[in-house]
């Protein structure tokens, strides 16, 4: 049986997803070495909301922690959304090779665009709490997840032209 292609939609919910899930537990795990909270790269991330007291909760808490996921699990689905759109329109990128490099420039032109074109209140937030080191490792690894979904949501033999 042979079974339908996955939207767009699809594509950008589960690499969007893989690709939060990885990225913030980099964050966590960062944030834990570096600032001493894992929760707090993810709080910082609610300063678009709380403002600058975001910066300095150190604890998971429900106003700070699962407003700040959610809006990293959007943004990550917003920008696989991206990556789900360019792969629809071209089918002949999706061998797991030109996966990679779309989800490696993705992950970089989010990265620049938060950094360089994002006012600062809608900017990510965690580089408050965190070293450059640690920012390009959530980059490296939101890559990877971006990779990870895209190609769970590629149908076999769909990389070949038709």
């Amino acid at each position: 049986m042979d079974h339908p292609s996955p939207t767009i939609a699809q594509r950008a919910l589960v690499a969007g997803s893989c690709a939060s899930v990885l990225s913030a537990a980099v964050l966590a795990l960062a944030g834990q070495r570096e600032a001493g909270s894992a929760a707090a790269p993810i709080n910082a991330v609610s300063h678009w909301y709380w403002g600058d007291r975001a910066f300095r909760q150190q604890g998971p808490d429900v106003l700070h922690t699962a407003l700040g996921y959610a809006t990293h699990h959007s943004a990550s689905i917003f920008w696989a959304a991206l990556l789900a759109w360019y792969l629809h329109r071209h089918p002949q990128r999706n061998s797991p090779a030109q996966l990679a490099l779309a989800s490696v420039a993705t992950s970089a032109i989010a990265c620049l665009v938060d950094f360089r074109f994002t006012p600062d209140r809608l900017m990510p937030g965690y580089e408050h709490r965190l070293s450059r080191k640690a920012l390009a490792a959530t980059y490296a690894v939101f890559a990877v997840g971006l990779a990870l979904g895209a190609l769970l949501t590629t149908r076999r033999g769909s990389a070949r032209p038709r």
